[in-house]
């Protein structure tokens, strides 16, 4: 195996929600691995934030806040992006977001807003990246393992990310021959702010039993290196899947570990 397959030096990555969580974690890691960097998202603060960080490790950064519900905006956006840095190398559809509420207390305002943020979010950039997007490049969208089962109290975000999986999957073939490679991330279990109160609310975590089968949560930095791996050249037959970061969750699907170790349903 080539040991510099998985360095994506001098390649141009953008990623969507990079103030804080996952998005942050994997535009550093991205720098590490010597690509020039453009990232957006609503909060400036976190944005400059993760600015500054990219900055240090020597690569070129832009930035926008912007929300890319807004396809104008988005379009805007990647316009810059190629002004600045150049035809783009790897596209993460990280940004989303969603709210815990029965689907009967679910407004039509509300359920479009989940739709918009979580779907037409990846939509948006796509469409907007295609023009200039390297041929072998490699888009990677962030989903969820919501996306496998069912998630009461997240009846829409849940639909949405199931939605994004099979665009993925569709986007895939359309794009193979570009060798553009389409896949996903379904991450769970990983602390990023604002999801605290999230599981407070839904109830998801149950006292006496462990978060995953691995006995704890993950992190925002490991889930950036699985995206890191499906953006390098190690993964340069991968493309219409998705893989999990999730610590063993949707594998163990109704079996769960007690705290103690032992395993039941």
């Amino acid at each position: 195996m080539d040991s510099n397959a998985l360095l994506l030096t001098d390649r141009v990555a953008v990623v969507t929600g990079a103030a804080q969580g996952i998005g942050k974690a994997t535009a550093l890691a991205f720098a590490d691995l010597g690509s020039h960097v453009a990232i957006c998202d609503t909060l400036e603060d976190g944005l400059q934030e993760t600015v500054r960080e990219i900055r240090d490790r020597g690569v070129k950064v832009i930035s926008s806040v912007i929300d890319v519900r807004e396809s104008s905006l988005v379009a805007e956006f990647f316009e810059k992006v190629r002004v600045e840095l150049g035809l783009v190398d790897v596209l993460v559809n990280n940004a989303g977001g969603g709210f815990w509420a029965p689907f009967s207390e679910v407004s039509e305002k509300g359920e479009s807003v989940l739709i918009r943020e979580n779907f037409g979010s990846v939509t948006n950039c796509v469409r907007a990246v295609l023009p200039m997007i390297n041929d072998g490049a490699s888009i990677v969208n962030v989903t969820s393992v919501e996306a496998y089962h069912s998630a009461p109290g997240f009846a829409v975000y849940a639909a949405m990310k199931a939605a994004v999986q099979q665009f993925t999957q569709s986007l895939a073939v359309e794009l193979g021959n570009r060798n553009i490679r389409v896949n996903c991330v379904a991450p769970d279990m990983i602390p990023t702010p604002g999801d605290a109160e999230l599981a407070e609310d839904s109830g998801a975590l149950i006292q006496g039993l462990q978060p995953t089968p691995l006995g704890r949560k993950g992190t925002p930095e490991e889930c950036a290196a699985v995206i890191c791996f499906l953006a390098s050249d190690l993964a340069s037959f991968v493309t219409g899947s998705t893989i999990p970061v999730d610590g063993g969750t949707v594998a163990a699907g109704s079996w769960k570990v007690r705290e103690d170790g032992s395993w039941g349903m």
